[in-house]
């Protein structure tokens, strides 16, 4: 058997090599080619970077060919692509055009990086299409089918997994894409300037919901969470979720939405985010999809209804349906967080229980989340002014930025004598606005008493004319 299979293929060669030197090359070329796939039958499997030609949903197994592919790519490849990670990190891909070989079980795996090109104006469709192709024989499709597949997905698990970093990803107007660094924020719940049994309640709330799985199943609901942050500017809330993502090793999508162009264009960017991430939209009350529903649609009939959706397609509706509608469901292990300054001016139907599960309000400095703040900038457990600072606390509103700007010591030496001085300078602070809302109360108090002064003038006058009045008309 071997021996006429070596016979064939010496056969091949030299009937190559005669006819080449004779014929077009390109001619030759083609139908050898035709020859050694009749002889040799080879099977091609294509990896879209978008799932079934899909220009918004990315294809995970693309990514996952993409992760398994670094390693083989940067020993065997002749041309690469070097992407930072952020840092000294680099990531090595393949560049286009590019085939590398892969080898399992004895079978040999030929892979290729390519890309389609487009001259498209469509705004639902990609100029540019990416794919990688596997190419291998035919009577390797079962090992391949069965086997190859499942060891590549695996294998890229086991190094996201190894590797990973947290990514802060964001959005721009120009492409429905998400872009990301690698997330580095150091703050905690240790570190978090609030009160303990509020932080308390929080922790549980998270490890409760990351533990749930199973029992989100059973009661037939989507695996996520929403979170409402609300207070004064400056009490914690952006800190808050570098905590959360923190606490939860977690990826956060920082939903911009200033920069989405239509429903559409939303659920492109949110379909896309991954399994065990928080997406945030911070000051909601400042965009422009959150008044009422009701005068939405007044607008509507206002205007040509063509021309408004138009201009104006980003829509509440369109944000609902993804934080609890059919579209929430493409998507699991999620924490949705919405931050304001001004919960008061929100639709009620966007933060109700069920899509903002938990309310909390971050206030004004208070002791605890003082002490909290004294002990990461000062390394202090207790002073002789702490007292003195409590008392103050209690009349006095001033958010934790402010405090901690206070505190805070950019300075190498010993931290005593600059805790004394920098506690000292913060009681000062304290009784000086103090001071200042005193006044400022005495002086409305003198402007409400002048005014009803007036008032009372204003009416003893209006009275005497309205008696003159009357007399003159007894007269009459």
């Amino acid at each position: 058997m071997f021996r006429n299979v070596g016979s064939t293929l010496a056969s091949f060669l030299l009937m190559y090599a005669t006819i080449s030197q004779f014929t077009d090359s390109s001619l030759v070329n083609r139908l050898f080619a035709m020859i050694k796939a009749f002889l040799f039958p080879q099977i091609r499997i294509v990896i879209p970077a978008n799932s079934d030609n899909s220009y918004w949903k990315k294809n995970s197994f693309y990514m996952a060919v993409e992760t398994y592919l670094r390693a083989t790519a940067s020993a065997e490849a002749k041309s690469l692509k070097a992407i930072s990670k952020g840092g000294d990190k680099l990531n090595l891909k393949l560049d286009e055009n590019e085939s590398i070989t892969d080898k399992f079980c004895g079978a040999v795996m030929n892979w290729g990086y390519f890309c389609a090109r487009n001259q498209t104006n469509s705004h639902h469709e990609k100029s540019e299409k990416y794919y990688y192709t596997l190419n291998f024989s035919k009577r390797h499709r079962d090992l391949v089918v069965g086997s190859y597949l499942k060891h590549i997905a695996e294998t890229s698990h086991e190094l996201n997994a190894k590797y990973r970093q947290k990514k802060l990803y964001t959005n721009s107007t120009d492409e429905e894409e998400w872009t990301s660094v690698v997330f580095k924020h150091p703050a905690t719940f240790d570190t978090l300037a609030m009160d303990t049994n509020k932080k308390n309640e929080i922790i549980n709330d998270l490890t409760c919901f990351r533990n749930s799985k199973n029992y989100y199943a059973k009661i037939g609901k989507t695996w996520k969470r929403g979170y409402l942050l609300y207070g004064p500017p400056g009490t914690g809330k952006s800190t808050m979720i570098a905590a959360m993502a923190n606490f939860l090793d977690y990826d956060i999508y920082d939903l911009e939405l200033t920069a989405v162009k239509n429903n559409t264009s939303l659920r492109t960017l949110l379909t896309n985010t991954s399994h065990k991430s928080i997406l945030v939209i911070e000051d909601i009350d400042c965009t422009a999809i959150t008044g009422d529903r009701k005068s939405e649609g007044q607008k509507k009939s206002d205007k040509d209804d063509g021309d408004y959706l138009k201009k104006n397609s980003l829509t509440l509706s369109g944000l609902l349906n993804f934080i609890d509608g059919l579209w929430s469901a493409c998507g699991e292990e999620r924490i949705v967080v919405f931050t304001t300054n001004h919960v008061d001016k929100l639709d009620p139907a966007l933060i109700r229980r069920g899509r903002m599960d938990m309310h909390i309000e971050l206030s004004y400095c208070s002791y605890e989340a003082f002490k909290v703040l004294a002990k990461n900038y000062l390394d202090l457990d207790s002073h002789p002014l702490f007292d003195e600072v409590c008392e103050l606390l209690k009349t006095k509103n001033i958010t934790p930025a402010d405090v901690a700007e206070v505190l805070i010591c950019n300075t190498m030496e010993s931290k005593v004598p600059g805790a004394t001085e920098r506690l000292e300078e913060l009681i000062t602070v304290l009784k000086k606005d103090t001071k200042q809302e005193e006044r400022g109360e005495t002086e409305e108090k003198e402007e409400t008493e002048d005014e009803k002064d007036e008032t009372e003038k204003k009416d003893e006058k209006t009275t005497e004319e309205k008696n003159e009045t009357e007399n003159e008309k007894d007269e009459t």
